[in-house]
Protein backbone atom coordinates (compact mmCIF):
# COMPACT_ATOMS: atom_id res chain seq x y z
CA UNK A 1 0.00 0.00 0.00
CA UNK A 2 1.25 3.38 -1.09
CA UNK A 3 1.07 6.36 1.00
CA UNK A 4 -1.78 7.76 -1.22
CA UNK A 5 -4.02 4.60 -0.17
CA UNK A 6 -3.22 2.38 -3.55
CA UNK A 7 -2.21 -0.85 -3.45
CA UNK A 8 0.92 -0.75 -5.59
CA UNK A 9 -0.92 -3.95 -7.28
CA UNK A 10 -3.15 -1.49 -8.81
CA UNK A 11 -0.26 0.72 -10.23
CA UNK A 12 0.85 -2.47 -11.66
CA UNK A 13 -2.66 -3.83 -13.30
CA UNK A 14 -3.06 -0.66 -15.00
CA UNK A 15 0.73 -0.69 -16.15
CA UNK A 16 0.44 -4.35 -17.82
CA UNK A 17 -3.40 -3.34 -18.92
CA UNK A 18 -1.24 -0.29 -21.11
CA UNK A 19 1.14 -2.61 -22.17
CA UNK A 20 -1.57 -5.21 -23.57
CA UNK A 21 -3.14 -2.36 -25.14
CA UNK A 22 0.45 -1.12 -27.02
CA UNK A 23 0.92 -4.37 -28.38
CA UNK A 24 -2.51 -4.97 -29.87
CA UNK A 25 -2.06 -1.77 -31.53
CA UNK A 26 1.26 -2.60 -32.31
CA UNK A 27 0.17 -6.06 -33.73
CA UNK A 28 1.69 -6.81 -37.43
CA UNK A 29 5.60 -5.73 -35.50
CA UNK A 30 4.16 -8.53 -32.55
CA UNK A 31 4.73 -11.89 -34.09
CA UNK A 32 4.71 -13.15 -30.57
CA UNK A 33 0.98 -13.29 -30.11
CA UNK A 34 0.91 -16.69 -31.77
CA UNK A 35 2.90 -17.77 -28.86
CA UNK A 36 0.17 -17.29 -26.16
CA UNK A 37 -1.97 -19.88 -27.19
CA UNK A 38 -0.37 -22.45 -25.11
CA UNK A 39 -1.64 -24.56 -22.04
CA UNK A 40 -0.80 -22.54 -19.58
CA UNK A 41 -3.09 -19.60 -21.13
CA UNK A 42 -5.80 -21.88 -21.94
CA UNK A 43 -5.83 -23.05 -18.17
CA UNK A 44 -5.71 -19.42 -17.07
CA UNK A 45 -8.86 -18.62 -19.66
CA UNK A 46 -10.99 -21.51 -18.03
CA UNK A 47 -9.80 -20.32 -14.61
CA UNK A 48 -11.20 -16.88 -15.57
CA UNK A 49 -14.41 -18.00 -17.56
CA UNK A 50 -14.94 -19.91 -13.87
CA UNK A 51 -14.53 -16.49 -11.69
CA UNK A 52 -17.00 -14.80 -14.33
CA UNK A 53 -19.50 -17.21 -13.71
CA UNK A 54 -19.32 -16.33 -9.63
CA UNK A 55 -20.69 -13.41 -10.73
CA UNK A 56 -24.22 -15.00 -10.12
CA UNK A 57 -23.21 -16.76 -7.16
CA UNK A 58 -25.80 -15.02 -4.14
CA UNK A 59 -25.20 -17.74 -1.90
CA UNK A 60 -25.13 -15.03 1.24
CA UNK A 61 -28.78 -13.76 -0.33
CA UNK A 62 -27.00 -10.04 -0.44
CA UNK A 63 -27.79 -9.45 -4.43
CA UNK A 64 -25.29 -8.94 -7.49
CA UNK A 65 -22.11 -7.14 -6.34
CA UNK A 66 -20.29 -6.35 -9.73
CA UNK A 67 -17.92 -4.08 -7.98
CA UNK A 68 -17.51 -6.42 -5.35
CA UNK A 69 -17.00 -9.21 -7.53
CA UNK A 70 -14.65 -7.70 -9.82
CA UNK A 71 -12.44 -6.85 -6.53
CA UNK A 72 -12.17 -10.33 -5.84
CA UNK A 73 -11.64 -11.74 -9.45
CA UNK A 74 -8.96 -9.20 -10.13
CA UNK A 75 -6.91 -10.17 -7.50
CA UNK A 76 -7.79 -14.12 -8.50
CA UNK A 77 -7.67 -14.28 -11.96
CA UNK A 78 -7.19 -11.56 -13.83
CA UNK A 79 -3.55 -10.06 -12.28
CA UNK A 80 -2.85 -13.94 -12.98
CA UNK A 81 -3.85 -13.61 -16.89
CA UNK A 82 -2.44 -10.25 -17.29
CA UNK A 83 1.16 -11.68 -15.84
CA UNK A 84 0.78 -14.76 -18.29
CA UNK A 85 0.46 -12.51 -21.62
CA UNK A 86 2.85 -9.47 -20.45
CA UNK A 87 5.55 -11.70 -19.78
CA UNK A 88 4.63 -13.63 -23.16
CA UNK A 89 4.84 -10.66 -25.14
CA UNK A 90 7.58 -8.62 -23.75
CA UNK A 91 10.49 -11.20 -22.29
CA UNK A 92 10.72 -12.65 -25.94
CA UNK A 93 14.16 -13.08 -26.97
CA UNK A 94 18.09 -14.15 -24.78
CA UNK A 95 18.82 -10.51 -24.28
CA UNK A 96 15.44 -9.60 -22.41
CA UNK A 97 15.41 -12.71 -20.65
CA UNK A 98 18.79 -12.00 -18.65
CA UNK A 99 17.83 -8.37 -18.43
CA UNK A 100 14.47 -9.91 -16.17
CA UNK A 101 16.25 -12.44 -14.24
CA UNK A 102 19.26 -9.78 -13.15
CA UNK A 103 16.64 -6.69 -12.40
CA UNK A 104 14.58 -9.57 -10.24
CA UNK A 105 17.70 -10.34 -8.58
CA UNK A 106 18.52 -6.91 -8.22
CA UNK A 107 15.43 -6.15 -6.49
CA UNK A 108 15.83 -8.86 -4.41
CA UNK A 109 19.01 -8.09 -3.02
CA UNK A 110 17.45 -4.64 -2.23
CA UNK A 111 14.51 -6.52 0.16
CA UNK A 112 17.62 -7.83 1.89
CA UNK A 113 19.34 -4.89 2.19
CA UNK A 114 15.86 -3.12 3.41
CA UNK A 115 15.35 -6.31 5.94
CA UNK A 116 19.07 -5.74 7.17
CA UNK A 117 18.70 -2.12 7.18
CA UNK A 118 15.17 -2.99 9.98
CA UNK A 119 17.23 -5.10 12.29
CA UNK A 120 20.33 -2.65 12.12
CA UNK A 121 18.76 0.82 12.00
CA UNK A 122 15.17 -0.44 13.09
CA UNK A 123 11.73 0.86 11.15
CA UNK A 124 10.90 3.84 9.68
CA UNK A 125 8.07 5.80 11.52
CA UNK A 126 5.12 4.45 8.95
CA UNK A 127 7.01 0.72 9.81
CA UNK A 128 6.66 1.30 13.40
CA UNK A 129 2.57 2.29 13.43
CA UNK A 130 1.94 -1.09 11.10
CA UNK A 131 4.00 -2.85 13.89
CA UNK A 132 2.60 -1.68 16.68
CA UNK A 133 -1.30 -2.12 15.50
CA UNK A 134 -1.95 -4.54 12.76
CA UNK A 135 1.33 -6.74 12.47
CA UNK A 136 1.84 -6.32 16.45
CA UNK A 137 0.11 -10.35 17.15
CA UNK A 138 1.87 -12.00 14.28
CA UNK A 139 5.25 -9.82 13.87
CA UNK A 140 6.16 -9.87 17.64
CA UNK A 141 5.95 -13.13 19.03
CA UNK A 142 8.26 -15.15 21.81
CA UNK A 143 7.07 -13.23 24.27
CA UNK A 144 8.25 -9.98 22.43
CA UNK A 145 11.70 -12.06 22.14
CA UNK A 146 11.82 -12.19 18.44
CA UNK A 147 10.58 -9.77 15.44
CA UNK A 148 9.47 -10.48 12.24
CA UNK A 149 10.85 -8.94 9.45
CA UNK A 150 8.72 -8.23 6.41
CA UNK A 151 11.46 -6.18 4.39
CA UNK A 152 9.55 -4.46 1.39
CA UNK A 153 6.54 -6.67 1.32
CA UNK A 154 3.02 -6.18 3.20
CA UNK A 155 4.08 -8.96 5.84
CA UNK A 156 6.83 -11.34 6.48
CA UNK A 157 4.76 -14.27 5.37
CA UNK A 158 5.03 -13.18 1.60
CA UNK A 159 8.48 -11.52 1.99
CA UNK A 160 9.25 -15.32 3.27
CA UNK A 161 7.93 -17.20 0.78
CA UNK A 162 8.88 -15.20 -2.27
CA UNK A 163 12.26 -15.01 -0.55
CA UNK A 164 12.44 -19.10 -0.21
CA UNK A 165 10.65 -19.21 -3.98
CA UNK A 166 13.50 -16.52 -5.58
CA UNK A 167 16.32 -18.00 -4.01
CA UNK A 168 15.99 -21.25 -5.60
CA UNK A 169 15.23 -19.95 -8.69
CA UNK A 170 18.87 -18.21 -7.95
CA UNK A 171 20.64 -21.35 -6.88
CA UNK A 172 19.51 -23.45 -9.83
CA UNK A 173 20.47 -20.56 -12.45
CA UNK A 174 24.13 -20.40 -10.30
CA UNK A 175 24.19 -24.48 -10.72
CA UNK A 176 23.56 -24.57 -14.13
CA UNK A 177 24.73 -21.26 -15.84
CA UNK A 178 28.14 -21.98 -18.13
CA UNK A 179 28.85 -17.80 -17.09
CA UNK A 180 31.17 -17.79 -14.51
CA UNK A 181 29.96 -14.10 -13.83
CA UNK A 182 26.45 -15.18 -13.58
CA UNK A 183 27.19 -17.84 -11.57
CA UNK A 184 28.89 -15.84 -8.41
CA UNK A 185 26.22 -13.41 -9.03
CA UNK A 186 23.14 -15.87 -8.89
CA UNK A 187 24.77 -17.38 -6.06
CA UNK A 188 25.66 -14.50 -3.60
CA UNK A 189 22.11 -13.62 -4.09
CA UNK A 190 20.82 -16.75 -3.69
CA UNK A 191 22.88 -16.62 -0.24
CA UNK A 192 21.74 -13.78 0.97
CA UNK A 193 18.05 -13.66 0.16
CA UNK A 194 18.08 -17.14 1.79
CA UNK A 195 19.07 -15.31 4.73
CA UNK A 196 16.72 -12.28 4.33
CA UNK A 197 14.32 -15.50 4.36
CA UNK A 198 15.27 -16.78 7.93
CA UNK A 199 14.37 -13.19 9.37
CA UNK A 200 11.36 -12.97 7.83
CA UNK A 201 10.58 -15.80 10.52
CA UNK A 202 8.36 -17.81 8.12
CA UNK A 203 7.90 -21.54 9.20
CA UNK A 204 6.67 -22.51 5.62
CA UNK A 205 9.26 -20.89 3.70
CA UNK A 206 11.58 -23.80 4.83
CA UNK A 207 9.48 -26.20 2.96
CA UNK A 208 8.79 -23.86 -0.20
CA UNK A 209 12.26 -24.12 -0.78
CA UNK A 210 12.18 -28.00 -0.11
CA UNK A 211 9.45 -28.28 -2.40
CA UNK A 212 11.40 -26.11 -4.89
CA UNK A 213 14.10 -28.17 -4.60
CA UNK A 214 12.53 -31.38 -5.07
CA UNK A 215 11.44 -30.46 -8.41
CA UNK A 216 14.64 -29.18 -9.33
CA UNK A 217 16.13 -32.63 -8.96
CA UNK A 218 13.14 -34.48 -10.55
CA UNK A 219 13.58 -31.98 -13.74
CA UNK A 220 17.72 -31.85 -13.82
CA UNK A 221 17.44 -35.37 -15.36
CA UNK A 222 21.54 -35.43 -14.23
CA UNK A 223 23.12 -37.84 -11.53
CA UNK A 224 25.95 -35.81 -11.30
CA UNK A 225 23.59 -32.31 -10.10
CA UNK A 226 21.19 -35.24 -8.46
CA UNK A 227 23.66 -36.83 -6.08
CA UNK A 228 25.69 -34.02 -5.01
CA UNK A 229 22.56 -31.50 -4.14
CA UNK A 230 20.59 -34.02 -2.50
CA UNK A 231 23.61 -34.90 -0.35
CA UNK A 232 24.20 -31.04 0.54
CA UNK A 233 20.30 -30.39 1.01
CA UNK A 234 19.79 -33.96 2.97
CA UNK A 235 23.04 -32.84 5.33
CA UNK A 236 21.69 -29.18 5.54
CA UNK A 237 17.67 -30.70 6.75
CA UNK A 238 19.17 -33.30 8.96
CA UNK A 239 21.17 -30.29 10.50
CA UNK A 240 17.83 -28.62 11.28
CA UNK A 241 15.46 -30.97 12.26
CA UNK A 242 17.55 -33.72 14.41
CA UNK A 243 19.68 -31.36 15.84
CA UNK A 244 20.18 -28.02 17.94
CA UNK A 245 23.19 -26.43 15.97
CA UNK A 246 22.64 -22.43 16.02
CA UNK A 247 19.62 -23.14 18.42
CA UNK A 248 21.19 -19.98 20.36
CA UNK A 249 20.23 -18.00 17.41
CA UNK A 250 16.11 -16.96 17.54
CA UNK A 251 15.51 -17.33 13.71
CA UNK A 252 17.21 -20.29 13.46
CA UNK A 253 15.09 -21.61 16.47
CA UNK A 254 11.43 -20.06 14.80
CA UNK A 255 12.42 -22.51 11.45
CA UNK A 256 13.27 -25.28 13.65
CA UNK A 257 9.63 -25.45 15.28
CA UNK A 258 8.09 -25.30 11.46
CA UNK A 259 8.48 -29.37 12.44
CA UNK A 260 7.04 -29.49 15.20
CA UNK A 261 3.56 -31.75 15.07
CA UNK A 262 2.62 -30.34 17.94
CA UNK A 263 2.92 -26.73 17.23
CA UNK A 264 0.11 -24.45 18.37
CA UNK A 265 0.04 -22.55 15.32
CA UNK A 266 -0.53 -25.62 12.90
CA UNK A 267 -3.21 -27.05 15.75
CA UNK A 268 -5.68 -23.27 15.31
CA UNK A 269 -5.38 -23.81 11.13
CA UNK A 270 -6.72 -27.16 11.62
CA UNK A 271 -9.52 -26.18 14.12
CA UNK A 272 -10.35 -23.27 11.71
CA UNK A 273 -10.61 -25.62 8.75
CA UNK A 274 -12.60 -28.16 10.28
CA UNK A 275 -15.04 -25.60 11.24
CA UNK A 276 -15.16 -24.29 7.33
CA UNK A 277 -15.46 -27.38 6.35
CA UNK A 278 -18.98 -27.76 8.19
CA UNK A 279 -19.94 -24.61 6.90
CA UNK A 280 -18.49 -25.30 3.02
CA UNK A 281 -20.95 -28.50 2.73
CA UNK A 282 -23.98 -26.25 1.87
CA UNK A 283 -22.12 -23.84 -0.40
CA UNK A 284 -20.59 -25.54 -3.20
CA UNK A 285 -19.91 -22.67 -4.90
CA UNK A 286 -18.38 -21.03 -2.19
CA UNK A 287 -19.88 -17.63 -0.47
CA UNK A 288 -18.76 -15.64 -3.77
CA UNK A 289 -15.96 -13.69 -4.79
CA UNK A 290 -18.14 -10.20 -3.86
CA UNK A 291 -18.24 -11.36 0.16
CA UNK A 292 -15.43 -9.91 2.46
CA UNK A 293 -15.63 -10.51 6.25
CA UNK A 294 -17.36 -7.40 7.13
CA UNK A 295 -20.82 -7.22 4.55
CA UNK A 296 -22.38 -10.49 5.79
CA UNK A 297 -25.10 -9.62 8.27
CA UNK A 298 -24.86 -11.27 11.82
CA UNK A 299 -28.15 -12.88 11.61
CA UNK A 300 -27.29 -14.61 7.72
CA UNK A 301 -26.35 -18.33 7.94
CA UNK A 302 -22.88 -17.45 6.61
CA UNK A 303 -22.07 -14.86 9.14
CA UNK A 304 -19.19 -16.90 11.30
CA UNK A 305 -18.09 -18.42 7.83
CA UNK A 306 -17.57 -14.96 6.70
CA UNK A 307 -15.16 -14.38 9.82
CA UNK A 308 -13.42 -17.63 10.14
CA UNK A 309 -9.38 -16.09 9.69
CA UNK A 310 -8.76 -18.26 6.72
CA UNK A 311 -4.98 -18.55 6.83
CA UNK A 312 -4.24 -19.99 3.33
CA UNK A 313 -4.40 -18.71 0.17
CA UNK A 314 -6.16 -22.22 -1.29
CA UNK A 315 -8.42 -21.98 2.21
CA UNK A 316 -9.63 -18.84 0.84
CA UNK A 317 -10.39 -20.02 -2.74
CA UNK A 318 -11.97 -22.87 -1.10
CA UNK A 319 -14.21 -20.31 1.06
CA UNK A 320 -15.35 -17.97 -1.72
CA UNK A 321 -15.66 -20.25 -4.87
CA UNK A 322 -16.42 -23.47 -2.85
CA UNK A 323 -15.14 -27.29 -2.94
CA UNK A 324 -16.28 -27.05 -6.76
CA UNK A 325 -13.62 -23.84 -7.26
CA UNK A 326 -10.76 -25.02 -5.40
CA UNK A 327 -11.20 -28.41 -6.67
CA UNK A 328 -11.02 -26.70 -10.45
CA UNK A 329 -8.28 -24.57 -9.31
CA UNK A 330 -5.88 -27.32 -8.35
CA UNK A 331 -6.68 -29.46 -11.37
CA UNK A 332 -6.05 -26.04 -13.62
CA UNK A 333 -3.00 -25.33 -11.49
CA UNK A 334 -1.70 -28.78 -11.81
CA UNK A 335 -2.23 -28.83 -15.96
CA UNK A 336 -0.12 -26.00 -16.28
CA UNK A 337 2.70 -26.96 -13.70
CA UNK A 338 2.92 -30.25 -15.33
CA UNK A 339 3.11 -28.77 -19.04
CA UNK A 340 5.99 -26.37 -18.06
CA UNK A 341 8.03 -29.39 -16.37
CA UNK A 342 7.53 -31.45 -19.56
CA UNK A 343 8.78 -28.76 -22.04
CA UNK A 344 12.00 -28.22 -19.28
CA UNK A 345 12.46 -32.08 -19.64
CA UNK A 346 11.83 -33.02 -22.99
CA UNK A 347 11.87 -29.69 -25.82
CA UNK A 348 14.53 -27.50 -23.73
CA UNK A 349 18.15 -29.18 -24.92
CA UNK A 350 20.97 -26.47 -23.69
CA UNK A 351 21.49 -27.08 -20.19
CA UNK A 352 21.60 -23.07 -18.50
CA UNK A 353 17.96 -22.61 -20.22
CA UNK A 354 16.94 -25.99 -19.30
CA UNK A 355 18.03 -24.23 -15.26
CA UNK A 356 16.29 -21.27 -16.11
CA UNK A 357 13.21 -23.27 -17.06
CA UNK A 358 13.73 -25.38 -14.12
CA UNK A 359 14.53 -22.43 -11.43
CA UNK A 360 10.95 -20.81 -12.34
CA UNK A 361 9.28 -24.50 -12.30
CA UNK A 362 10.66 -24.82 -8.95
CA UNK A 363 10.17 -21.30 -7.79
CA UNK A 364 5.93 -21.91 -9.12
CA UNK A 365 6.00 -25.12 -6.77
CA UNK A 366 7.53 -23.45 -3.78
CA UNK A 367 5.16 -20.19 -4.22
CA UNK A 368 1.93 -22.87 -4.10
CA UNK A 369 3.47 -24.65 -1.22
CA UNK A 370 3.16 -21.28 0.35
CA UNK A 371 -0.05 -20.63 -1.04
CA UNK A 372 -1.59 -23.61 0.99
CA UNK A 373 0.23 -22.31 4.17
CA UNK A 374 -0.54 -18.69 3.99
CA UNK A 375 -1.99 -16.39 1.95
CA UNK A 376 0.39 -15.28 0.00
CA UNK A 377 -0.23 -16.63 -3.71
CA UNK A 378 -2.22 -14.05 -4.69
CA UNK A 379 -0.33 -11.27 -3.31
CA UNK A 380 1.92 -8.93 -5.18
CA UNK A 381 4.12 -9.39 -6.27
CA UNK A 382 4.07 -12.93 -5.66
CA UNK A 383 1.26 -13.49 -8.60
CA UNK A 384 3.30 -11.36 -11.22
CA UNK A 385 6.34 -12.73 -10.50
CA UNK A 386 6.18 -16.43 -10.22
CA UNK A 387 2.82 -16.77 -12.46
CA UNK A 388 4.62 -14.46 -15.47
CA UNK A 389 7.90 -16.69 -14.29
CA UNK A 390 6.15 -19.87 -15.67
CA UNK A 391 4.40 -18.47 -18.47
CA UNK A 392 8.32 -17.59 -19.67
CA UNK A 393 8.98 -22.14 -19.36
CA UNK A 394 6.49 -21.89 -22.71
CA UNK A 395 8.70 -19.69 -24.31
CA UNK A 396 11.86 -20.99 -23.93
CA UNK A 397 11.65 -23.24 -26.66
CA UNK A 398 10.97 -20.82 -29.28
CA UNK A 399 14.07 -18.61 -28.08
CA UNK A 400 16.52 -21.59 -27.33
CA UNK A 401 18.42 -21.40 -30.82
CA UNK A 402 19.35 -17.43 -29.83
CA UNK A 403 19.90 -18.40 -26.41
CA UNK A 404 22.59 -20.78 -27.61
CA UNK A 405 24.40 -18.58 -30.04
CA UNK A 406 24.33 -15.52 -27.06
CA UNK A 407 25.66 -18.11 -24.78
CA UNK A 408 28.17 -19.41 -27.28
CA UNK A 409 29.61 -15.61 -27.96
CA UNK A 410 29.61 -15.14 -24.22
CA UNK A 411 31.30 -18.02 -22.94
CA UNK A 412 34.20 -17.33 -26.48
CA UNK A 413 34.54 -14.12 -24.45
CA UNK A 414 34.78 -15.50 -20.66
CA UNK A 415 37.45 -17.90 -22.32
CA UNK A 416 39.33 -15.05 -23.82
CA UNK A 417 39.81 -13.31 -21.12
CA UNK A 418 41.13 -16.15 -19.10
CA UNK A 419 43.78 -16.72 -21.55
CA UNK A 420 44.57 -12.96 -21.59
CA UNK A 421 44.94 -13.02 -18.11
CA UNK A 422 47.06 -15.94 -17.99
CA UNK A 423 49.32 -14.71 -20.65
CA UNK A 424 49.63 -11.55 -18.34
CA UNK A 425 50.04 -13.89 -15.50
CA UNK A 426 52.99 -15.61 -17.23
CA UNK A 427 54.45 -12.52 -19.24
CA UNK A 428 55.25 -10.99 -15.50
CA UNK A 429 57.56 -14.48 -14.57
CA UNK A 430 59.92 -13.80 -17.12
Amino acid sequence: MLPNGIPMSMYNELLELALIGIAIIDLRKTPQFGRLFNLMFLMLLLWLAFCTLEVFNDTCGLGIDIGGWYTGARMMAFQLLYASIIFTLYIDDPEKLIKYLRIWAILCLFSYFWTWKQQTFGFTPTENIWLETRGRTTHIINGGTLTRYWSTFNDAASYGCNAAASAITFFIIAITTKIKRDRIFFLITALLVTKGMFASGTRTAMFCMIAGFFVFLVLSRSIRIMVPSAIIGGILLILLVFTNIGQGNAQIRRMRSAFDKDDASANVRSINQEAIRKYIADAPWGLGLAVSFDNVPANNKYNKLSKIPPDSEYVFIWVHTGPIGITTFLILTAIMFAGACWIVMFRINNRSLMGIGAGFCSAFAAIQLGGYANQVLMQFPNALLFYGGLALVYVLPYIEPAWVEMEEKRFAEQEERKRLKLEKKLASRV
